[in-house]
């Protein structure tokens, strides 16, 4: 069977996992209609598999830059088709985004460097992408007094029912893709 949905450079072999999304993308744009004119522009480039708490998987699926509005539009659907392919794993989507390094003299670029790829910018667009379809609300940082740093992030409240089960899941990728530590929480009603 071809690999429709992978994107990789000349001479990369796709991973085993990778050959799996590609299958059951393609098993979903064969099976499902209304799925398939939104599913086949839609690629890959890579797959992670993220261990989460207790034994728990989780498959974070990135896609060029580019392809992230055309997947947002299916993104739900899709996510909860895959989610029953692979009953064990909870499914992500992440953008692929470049971090540059930070100009210095003796590497300067003739170019500067795009406020896009700081890492900064990137850490808080993976935020955004593995939060999707709801949105962030507010993020604080909380510095502790031996100088670990935790940022809070708080959800929209109308989304607490159905992405509940998913908080470990978005902490244990976004501190694998990054290296931080995060805490998601739904804001407490306030009664003024």
């Amino acid at each position: 069977m071809a690999t429709t949905h992978i994107l990789k450079r000349e001479g990369v072999l796709p991973t085993e996992t990778e050959l799996l999304v590609d299958r059951a993308l393609q098993d979903l744009e064969a099976h499902s209609p209304e799925l398939k004119k939104d599913l086949r522009p839609i690629q890959i480039t890579s797959v992670k598999d993220v261990d989460v708490s207790a034994g728990r998987k989780a498959i974070v699926i990135f896609v060029p830059v580019p392809m992230l509005k055309a997947v947002h539009k299916v993104q739900q659907r899709v996510t909860r088709e895959l989610e029953k392919k692979f009953s064990d794993r909870q499914v992500l989507f992440v953008a692929q985004r470049r971090i540059m390094r930070k100009p210095a003299r003796i590497n300067r670029a003739k170019q500067p460097r795009p406020m896009s790829r700081t890492q900064a910018v990137v850490h808080d667009k993976i935020l955004d992408d593995l939060v999707y379809p709801t949105e962030i609300v507010g993020k604080r940082t909380r510095v502790k007094v031996d100088g670990s740093k935790t940022i809070k992030v708080f959800l929209d409240a109308k989304d607490a029912t159905s992405l509940e089960y998913k908080l470990d899941t978005f902490s244990a990728v976004y501190k694998r893709l990054t290296a931080k530590d995060v805490v998601f929480e739904f804001p407490a009603e306030q009664t003024f």
